[in-house]
């Protein structure tokens, strides 16, 4: 298939889309969702044993570790299922309202795991445990409390939220894009749809790393907000933006099934920006050197966007200007 891609390239020609649509689902999208899918699990397991924070949290950052490769994808299941997995931006702060209201209540839905599929998606997920195992104003529980509780079922919620999602693609939303363009496939009238829905996620991606994951935090010159960098409290806003654009490469590159030197090139150009950055919560962007190294980041960034969309997107014919939003 390689070999065919080449061919293709030397001759003008768009590479078979199906293949890259297969490899991006076997190689990046499914084995994504199952470690996700098990890391949670560990992580509701050890919830279960040990509800405190101190012990919670390896196995919280090993499970947004594994959230992280497939956490910008919006399609299929994750089109909504990947909302109450990771509720942000929340600039209203719905989150600590919506646990100080359980907490100050004593709601019993704190101890039904099952029903708390039921309650707002602000008290769910990586960032409503954030603010209880990482927030001190959360996080001064005893076992036994209401907020270990608390932490408790949200940790088997996530566990539930994950094997879910990685059941839905597994088992019904990887057969539609691998069918697309049968008669029966209604979703996808052709593989070049399919292919182009999953490059869409690559954009998206990239362009969400640039203007929300580094451009909440940085703010304007005159008003930095650090206190809006992705879990900040938990010291996760650059290990996230890396984490993010290193799964955006690694899905376009299983599209393209061809040397990518370009796009590789420009992904380290953004590790070595990252690793210029001194906080890795971002709280130094009210600075002018922590701004800066923000900045060249967020630029590295919006670099490793433009390579793969004229190293990969333009291969399949996909102009490098698209709106990534609308998906056309």
């Amino acid at each position: 298939m390689r070999l065919f891609a080449i061919l293709a390239l030397a001759l003008g020609l768009a590479p078979p889309a199906g293949a890259g649509v297969d490899a991006a689902l076997d190689d990046h999208i499914l084995p994504g969702f199952a470690v996700f899918a098990s890391r949670s699990a560990d992580l509701a397991d050890t919830a279960a044993e040990d509800c405190r924070p101190q012990a919670l949290r390896p196995a919280y950052h090993a499970a947004f570790d594994a959230w992280m490769p497939v956490a910008d994808l919006r399609l299929g299941p994750s089109e909504t299922g990947a909302l109450s997995v990771g509720f942000w931006p929340d600039p209203r702060g719905f989150t600590p309202r919506k646990l100080t209201q359980f907490i100050a209540s004593q709601d019993p839905i704190a101890r039904d795991p099952q029903g708390y599929s039921d309650v707002s998606v602000a008290a769910r997920g990586f960032f409503a445990l954030e603010r209880l195992i990482f927030d001190p104003g959360f996080s001064d529980y005893a076992r036994g409390s209401y907020t270990c509780a608390l932490v408790t079922t949200i940790a088997a919620d996530l566990a539930n939220q994950a094997a879910a999602l990685d059941a839905g693609w597994r088992e019904d939303f990887a057969e539609t894009l691998r069918t697309a363009g049968t008669p029966d496939n209604a979703t996808f009238l052709s593989g070049q749809e399919a292919l182009r829905a999953l490059y869409t996620q690559v954009a998206s991606s990239l362009e969400f790393t640039a203007q929300e994951r580094l451009g909440a935090p940085m703010g304007t010159f005159e008003r930095p907000r650090p206190a809006r960098a992705e879990a900040w409290r938990s010291g996760r806003s650059l290990r996230n933006a890396r984490l993010a654009a290193e799964a955006a490469h690694g899905l376009a590159t299983a599209l393209a099934d061809w040397p990518t030197p370009q796009s590789d090139a420009a992904l380290d150009a953004l590790q070595a920006a990252a690793a210029r950055i001194e906080d890795p919560a971002f709280q130094d962007v009210d600075t002018p050197q922590g701004r800066l190294r923000a900045e060249v980041l967020q630029q590295a960034v919006t670099g490793l966007r433009a390579a793969i969309a004229t190293e990969i997107g333009a291969r399949y014919g996909i102009a490098p200007g698209f709106n990534s939003q609308d998906g056309d």
